[in-house]
């Protein structure tokens, strides 16, 4: 076995435990949104989940190996016309992006679709998003060409974390347990800030200065994300005997 085989079936395990968990948490919605890793060892492709099927019952296998003009390569399954237009630019035009997590969750929603709204310096776990966000700030309708696709990876090429207006929030990673760290962290930070502007006090802001320090310091800690992972592969090995099962 090659070990760029070897990485891809890891690849698919590490996808597939991310799709289960977000779906856990109530990050998907229903069969939409998407979550997709570019192909070890290939610049030509991606995995992602296919079309049609629940995040909460993906197996390895079901994960769909497609090229940048939306082709399948490997795969049972088609993919859903928003993923290759919005996935495969990204993957295509940013090489920093190995992994590219799509959600409509409802809290980093609400603030993509309130007039005005950023992500605020205000808790400690926003702090690690210090300087890695953008803002999409107009809606153009549903991702069904490359145009639109392309327009949405420019945005991301200084940032991790893109809030679309009006539509939801992508997030990326150079791997599936830092990426998914992000975004479950992306989601309770948001949760936090929506309830604190819920009480119509004012957000008590972190200094610059600090909150770069701190986003440095979560930075430097490149373990806690394989930690998390781990720990979330073993629950759903406790809990879903078989998830993780190539056949």
């Amino acid at each position: 076995m090659t070990n760029h085989h070897e990485a891809l079936i890891q690849a698919r395990i590490d996808l597939t435990a991310a799709l289960r968990w977000a779906a856990r948490l109530g990050l998907n919605e229903g069969i939409d949104n998407h979550f997709s890793m570019a192909a070890p060892g290939r610049a030509d492709c991606f995995l992602v989940n296919p079309h049609g099927l629940h995040w909460s019952e993906i197996k390895p296998n079901d994960l769909v190996l497609v090229d940048f003009d939306g082709q399948v390569i490997e795969g049972k399954y088609g993919v859903e016309a928003t993923a290759y237009y919005i996935h495969g630019r990204i993957h295509c035009g940013n090489p920093r992006a190995t992994v590219v997590l799509h959600t409509h969750m409802p809290y980093a929603t609400a603030l993509a679709i309130s007039d005005g709204n950023r992500l605020e310096m205000a808790n400690q776990n926003a702090l690690r998003y210090f300087g890695r966000v953008a803002y999409d700030e107009s809606y153009h309708g549903l991702v069904l060409d490359f145009s639109e696709g392309d327009r949405i990876c420019a945005l991301l090429e200084n940032a991790d974390v893109l809030f679309l207006s009006n539509h939801g929030v992508i997030v990326c990673g150079p791997t599936v347990a830092q990426a998914f760290d992000d975004l479950y962290f992306l989601e309770r930070t948001c949760m936090v800030q929506v309830l604190a502007q819920s009480t119509g006090k004012a957000l008590k802001l972190v200094p610059d200065s600090f909150a770069a320090l701190t986003a440095r310091q979560i930075a430097d800690d490149q373990q806690q994300p394989i930690n998390h992972l781990a720990a979330l592969k073993r629950m759903l090995d406790r809990d879903e005997p078989g998830w993780s099962a190539l056949d």
